[in-house]
């Protein structure tokens, strides 16, 4: 990540979190004591800000400078509040039309499947919180710029939003190679949401268990699974084509 996306130092971070700059990612070394700490703290917990606290090298790595024991990472993007998104693609008379990538670390995957999301004219990118690929310079080159297109809501609780979907009449589709369903056979011109896992360990069971239908895509080669980012452009672009 370079230098352009993190501050340091505990007064400018105090400063942007008060100039509601998004925080991405917040590094506060463990033991940290002083007024200005607790300043820093109490904006930290009213802005129900995620932080890790961290031995005091894992700061000098990233920066050698007088960091005070804080390092924030600035995400390039800013985020929505998923309610909000849901209403207003309701309002716009569209039938809503949403991705949520569950556990997708990897930074250019992820950055390809906003631009495929953009291209093929999705609403808005759910991400969680927590395990989640950093939004940084290198996903907005990747995604070519769509990641200032395209509205991405962080959220806390996976669950209680995939219920949100559903109690919005949205119907949940997961992607899993434990479906029965190939991805083409659903009515995805619905309010859909489709749900995407890593290629590592695939979609939580929770979500599993919760979503309307699993779907799968049959591939007929030796190695059996495709990277996701071609997974969600081949599921995405179905949508496309009967939403057409």
């Amino acid at each position: 990540m370079g230098n352009s996306n993190f501050i340091f130092g505990i007064r400018s971070v105090i400063e942007a979190i008060r100039s509601d700059k998004t925080i991405d990612k917040l590094l506060i070394q463990k033991g940290l004591q002083g007024d200005l700490f607790k300043e820093l703290f109490e904006l930290v917990k009213e802005h129900g800000l995620s932080h890790q606290l961290v031995p005091v090298q894992k700061l000098n790595r990233v920066t050698r400078k007088a960091h005070q024991g804080v390092i924030a990472y600035i995400s390039p993007v800013a985020f929505y509040d998923i309610d909000e998104i849901i209403a207003r693609t309701y309002e716009s008379g569209e039938s809503p039309f949403f991705l949520f990538l569950d556990q997708i670390t990897d930074v250019r995957n992820f950055g390809a499947i906003v631009r495929t999301a953009e291209c093929a004219g999705v609403h808005a990118i759910i991400v969680p919180e927590k395990g989640a690929a950093q939004i940084n310079a290198d996903a907005v080159k990747t995604s070519a710029g769509a990641l200032h297109v395209v509205p991405v809501c962080k959220v806390k609780n996976t669950m209680q939003t995939i219920m949100n979907f559903k109690n919005n009449g949205i119907n949940v589709y997961a992607a899993s190679e434990k479906a029965q369903t190939t991805y083409n056979v659903p009515d995805y011109t619905t309010p859909i949401l489709i749900v995407m896992g890593s290629e590592e360990s695939g979609i939580s069971d929770d979500i599993l268990r919760h979503c309307d239908q699993m779907i799968k895509i049959p591939v007929k080669g030796k190695i059996e699974s495709l990277n996701v980012s071609v997974a969600t452009g081949i599921i995405l672009f179905e949508a496309v084509r009967q939403r057409t």
